[in-house]
């Protein structure tokens, strides 16, 4: 029962913060200038709203299994990745900005590790 509450606040987290957000944010000004400030092209943040958007619903949806769910996954981990990557260089690894990245990293381990363990258990 815990490994299911953990996994459910975990995926619950990450398709609100990279699912419901970029939806409605991804290409407001704020987003925009974001993606300016890194140095990709404008068109970048529509393009990256749409996938984070369609993985988180992905990851939330429970009949969706399997290797859809695991690029899913695979999909926000790359995300954080390379934003932790794009920041770092831009403003600094030891920059506050930089370093919040790996606060959703932390919730997609919680989420991904909890969902292989009640993969497990079925």
């Amino acid at each position: 029962m815990k490994i299911k509450v953990i996994y459910w606040v975990c995926t619950s987290l990450l398709f609100l913060f990279e699912g419901v957000m970029p939806a409605f944010t991804g290409t407001s000004e704020l987003a925009l200038e974001g993606i300016r400030h890194l140095g990709y092209p404008e068109y970048f943040g529509a393009h990256l709203a749409i996938m984070k958007v369609l993985g988180s619903i992905a990851i939330m949806l429970p009949m969706i299994k399997g290797r859809l769910k695991e690029w899913a996954y695979a999909g926000l981990f790359f995300d954080f990745l390379w934003a932790f990557i794009s920041h770092g260089f831009v403003d600094g690894f030891g920059n506050a900005q930089t370093l919040f990245v790996l606060v959703p990293v932390a919730i997609w381990i919680g989420s991904y590790a909890t969902y292989h363990q009640l993969q497990k258990a079925d």
